[in-house]
């Protein structure tokens, strides 16, 4: 009869056993499912594209989902114009992960290129383009293969036609053609970006009749396109209509930089906008069209402002995370020939590991019974309780009794209402919303809420989105990223960080411990 129990046990620990393997295989299959349908819509769609990456970076464990979907963000955040997002997703640290497959390690490696020639780091644009070229030699002969070295080829001729090395440019150009001749004959898109690039290089040398040849044959491959690319549409058109600027056929110039305009618009792409209102601003200054000029060059000023902002904050981010890996690398590099000498005093140092060990697990036991702790005590009390901590009080201004009375009632009907997940509140909006002044709303914020504005603001979008988790049966299954947004905050980051240092825990942590709570009432309700 034991026998028989044992080999009923046996069945049954199989069985789950290859459940829960089908169960891994189906959710990568789903992750692969995702992954390709974000790269269908990223030059189409790009914010969709990026709900569906963020979702697989937030849910996937494999190395190489988060890869592809930190690929699959940095390029819809180029097609957006966000070269700050991109970097930060492209130069992730999580890309440099071993087990990544050569294909994405190429990809990666030629957005990078792109990132870095964007943003005039051309010694460090090359060295990646060389990493690239490195690795495709050693893949199998390929259509794929041909693709890859074909894009090479393109991140180079770009780099020469932005610094205005055209003659290099239509020499690689042709050399290209030459090499990717069968390629080319059934693969359009490649085709056609080499075209646009000659097209670029013969007008940045004046000679319009060979630009005008050269984009009239990359408008033919657009319209036989099957994909609805319209960053490759905007991009098209803006150069057409630089085009026309240059041959001084000034209503056609505009005809052709207003399509480009609705495009970038779509995509919300403000570094094209900003080239196509320039353009515009150029050529109706030049037809004496002084009303229209002034319009559109405003617009440019104004979106000329915002992208220097983004390119040097990306330039930022390049110095700071380039700087992190080299360190790591180094760091990496005195570890491996460190290691045996680690090996001479393995036997020693083992009965401390073990120690450390120990001490960190029970540790790990003691923060997971604060967060434990803190979130009982969050799901009891209605309202968020910051611990206190001693600081020195701000000199307070004088404020009339009558005046600090009316200004409270007024933060009590805005603490019930929800205007405080508006994103454009700030103090000063809120002073003009109530008739007063920013010194008197922050004293009277200050004295009777012991916070300045922003953490006043932060503890009610927090304190809103526990009440949501906690009532809501719906909210448990959203995103970060959507409570994010619904709660007024601009990135997922942000709202991840505020709530973290608000409640103790990140929203995550917290999601988790609401599951559970929820999965052991269920179980004793049923049981």
């Amino acid at each position: 009869m034991k026998q028989k129990d044992s080999s009923c046990c046996k069945i049954i620990r199989s069985i789950i056993v290859w459940a829960g393997l089908l169960l891994v295989c189906f959710s990568h299959a789903q992750d692969n499912k995702l992954i390709t349908k974000a790269q269908e819509l990223v030059f189409s769609n790009p914010d969709e594209s990026l709900k569906i990456a963020e979702h697989i970076l937030t849910t996937s464990q494999k190395p190489e989902h988060i890869a592809n979907s930190n690929l699959l963000i940095a390029k819809a955040q180029i097609v957006k114009g966000d070269y700050n997002e991109a970097v930060i997703h492209a130069f992730d640290k999580n890309n440099l992960v071993k087990s990544i497959s050569k294909h994405t390690q190429l990809e990666l490696n030629l957005l990078k290129a792109q990132l870095l020639r964007r943003v005039y780091l051309d010694k460090q644009a090359q060295e990646f383009i060389e990493k690239s070229s490195t690795l495709s030699e050693n893949l199998p002969q390929s259509s794929y293969k041909d693709s890859i070295q074909c894009l090479i080829k393109l991140e180079q001729i770009y780099t020469y036609n932005t610094r205005r090395n055209s003659d290099k440019a239509i020499h690689l150009i042709e050399n290209t053609e030459r090499q990717f001749n069968t390629f080319l004959k059934t693969n359009t898109i490649e085709k056609r970006a080499l075209y646009l690039a000659k097209e670029r290089a013969f007008n940045n040398l004046s000679q319009y009749d060979s630009a005008v040849v050269y984009i009239e044959k990359t408008l033919d491959l657009l319209n036989v396109s099957e994909f609805n690319d319209l960053y490759q549409k905007a991009l098209i058109y803006k150069e057409l209509g630089y085009l026309y600027l240059q041959k001084k056929e000034f209503s056609k110039s505009e005809e052709s930089l207003s399509i480009a305009s609705r495009f970038a618009e779509i995509i919300n792409n403000p570094i094209l906008l900003m080239e196509i209102n320039r353009d515009l601003s150029i050529s109706y200054l030049a037809s004496n069209q002084n009303a229209k000029h002034k319009i559109f060059n405003e617009k440019y000023l104004s979106l000329n402002a915002e992208v220097e902002r983004t390119e040097q904050m990306a330039v930022n981010s390049l110095y700071t995370l380039l700087s992190d890996q080299d360190k790591d690398y180094y760091s990496s590099q005195k570890e491996t020939h460190n290691n045996y000498l680690y090996l001479l005093i393995a036997g020693l140092l083992g009965a401390i590991v073990i120690g450390g060990y120990l001490v960190l697990k029970g540790q790990a036991v003691k923060k997971r019974r604060k967060e434990i702790i803190k979130y009982l005590e969050i799901v009891r009390n209605k309202d968020i309780k910051s611990k206190p901590v001693k600081k020195a009080k701000p000199k307070r201004i004088p404020i009339p009794e009558e005046t600090e009375q009316l200004i409270l009632s007024k933060l009590k009907r805005f603490e019930a209402s929800k205007k405080f997940l508006n994103k454009d509140i700030s103090l000063a909006v809120l002073a003009g919303q109530f008739d007063t002044n920013t010194k008197y709303l922050s004293g009277v914020i200050n004295k009777h809420y012991d916070d300045n504005f922003n953490t006043f603001i932060n503890k009610l979008r927090v304190n809103y989105v526990i009440d949501k988790l906690k009532n809501d049966p719906h909210y448990i299954n959203y995103k970060i990223s959507f409570l994010a947004e619904e709660s007024g905050y601009s990135s997922h980051s942000s709202f991840a960080t505020v709530f973290k240092s608000i409640v103790g825990m990140s929203p995550v942590t917290f999601i988790k411990l609401i599951q559970k709570e929820r999965a052991a009432l269920k179980k004793n309700t049923t049981s």
